[in-house]
């Protein structure tokens, strides 16, 4: 008996540790606390280390990522396979105790065709991400349709930021080989 109320304490914790998570997300800042709670059901923690690929360009987007702790690199895969490096990377999301807001990942969840646009690896000693699931998002927003609209008029922001992002590295890139060819 001991160790099933243990299980179920465990449990609890894990679910009070996922709110805690969530609640540093700025998407669910506007949602009410039956929303939050709502989502934080669907939470599932994750943690990757140092170099840890935590999906690849090309993968179905099955989830929506909240980096929690740690830096993650999002890069280019090359073409001719060879593995990405620190040089490939587009853009970097990091959380740390001084820049407390979860960073999202993964809004190619919400776009067809479906594919993560980028790779992303773990660039810290350390990194802790929770993942929810696209399908049972999208499950929430139609019973609750004001929750979905809250929750993706953020991610419209997350889309146009990394579409500056990529254009900023693209910019760098063209004066990068018009200077290499003075």
């Amino acid at each position: 008996m001991a160790i099933n109320q243990e299980f179920f304490e465990k449990i609890e914790v894990f679910k009070v540790i996922n709110q805690e998570f969530l609640d540093r997300f700025e998407a669910v800042k506007n949602l009410t606390e039956k929303q939050r709670a709502t989502l934080a059901n669907l939470c599932e923690e994750v943690s990757f280390k140092r170099d840890d690929r935590l999906f690849a360009e090309g993968d179905p987007a099955t989830h929506l990522w909240l980096v929690v702790d740690g830096r993650v690199d999002l890069r280019f895969e090359m073409p001719d396979k060879r593995v990405s490096t620190t040089d490939h990377t587009v853009s970097s999301v990091e959380v740390t105790p001084q820049k407390s807001e979860a960073k999202t990942l993964g809004w190619s969840c919400f776009v067809p065709p479906f594919k993560m646009r980028l790779s992303a690896y773990c660039a810290t000693p350390s990194c802790r991400v929770i993942r929810l699931p696209k399908k049972d998002l999208l499950q929430y927003f139609e019973d609750d349709p004001a929750m979905g609209y809250r929750f993706m008029s953020y991610m419209v922001k997350i889309v146009g930021y990394r579409f500056q992002q990529f254009q900023d590295v693209v910019a760098k890139m063209a004066g990068d080989t018009i200077m290499s060819g003075w």
